[in-house]
């Protein structure tokens, strides 16, 4: 693909508008499908695009030409239905925001779809395409490989409990949100070949678990481990240790090093500037999706379809 196709941007909340500001950017053509008046208005006072309104399966019966492209920003409930509804409609090419569905059932309707449809469908884990994950895949392959690591997807319980997410999304929060975390600590180490996994306790507003506890070995030999805990202080948090660094990503859109040697933890220079003017990675991210030449940082319907079998696992359903 290219920035000279048309793309179709469904959502024009606030992940919308962030992915519109990307577009905006690139010069990329675009239209925009959203449900509300209100929203609609919104975006185009912000972006200078007007949305259609009325949902997805209303603004595809009076659209146009045919979009190359499209790019799914809608609340996690419905991300499924609204991908389903984009390929079933003819769309090739659709970058839809993690973890493109509820739950397995949901994931696995969109990635037989994708497949009987003879479709892309790539997701958005931004945090692959951070100027912090960058560099220290530049040093992880200076050092030859990483050693092991270890990971922290501790969430804000009180915080959340607050938000108005549906009960469905609140209860499926490790795979609607935490992935983010763990997607990224396996991108960079590697995926997970064995691994036990322990959780504990639960809150108002998920029952399934508040304390995690794991470790394994990934499919190339790298020993790690991780925990979590939703009902504490703490924060995402990612480590991975080579032969002669340990870096940190804590902040995560951050890169801070320790040498072998040295207690001195210190800032690693990046140049992120994409970071600081749009959503951090999402700039580079919507230009691989845009891109002919396939980026291996996208991540595909298929290999999230698999990577279900150790998010299950972690969050004990």
């Amino acid at each position: 693909m290219s920035n000279n196709l048309n793309v179709l941007l469904v959502g024009a909340g606030y992940m919308g508008k962030e992915y519109g500001k990307v577009l905006n950017d690139l010069k990329v053509p675009y239209s925009v499908i959203c449900r509300s008046e209100n929203s609609a208005l919104k975006f185009n006072e912000e972006l200078g695009v007007l949305p259609i309104t009325g949902g997805v399966e209303n603004a595809l019966k009076n659209m146009g030409e045919k979009p190359d492209a499209a790019i799914v920003a809608v609340n996690v409930e419905f991300l499924a239905s609204t991908v389903i509804s984009l390929l079933e409609y003819g769309i090739k090419e659709i970058l839809v925001e993690k973890p493109a569905g509820l739950n397995r059932i949901e994931i696995e309707e969109v990635y037989e779809t994708c497949k009987k449809m003879n479709a892309n469908v790539y997701l958005g884990y931004n945090r692959r395409f951070y100027s912090s994950t960058e560099k220290a895949l530049e040093i992880i392959s200076e050092d030859g490989g990483v050693s092991s690591f270890n990971f922290e997807f501790t969430e804000w319980g009180f915080k959340i409990e607050k938000t108005h997410h549906a009960p469905e999304v609140k209860e499926e929060w490790l795979l609607a949100n935490s992935t983010h975390v763990i997607d990224l600590a396996f991108f960079l180490g590697g995926f997970p070949k064995e691994m036990s996994s322990f959780n504990a306790g639960k809150l108002d507003w998920h029952n399934r678990a508040s304390k995690y506890a794991g470790a394994g070995i990934t499919e190339e030999g790298t020993l790690f481990s991780y925990q979590a805990n939703w009902d504490a202080p703490g924060r995402w948090a990612v480590e991975v240790l080579t032969k002669d660094h340990r870096l940190y990503f804590k902040p995560m859109e951050e890169l801070k090093i320790q040498k072998k040697g040295s207690v001195e933890v210190v800032g690693v220079e990046i140049d992120n500037q994409l970071d600081l003017d749009f959503k951090p990675g999402l700039y580079k991210q919507v230009e691989a999706f845009l891109s002919d030449e396939k980026d291996e940082r996208l991540l595909t319907i298929e290999g999230q379809f698999k990577h279900l079998d150790f998010y299950e696992k972690i969050d004990g359903v």
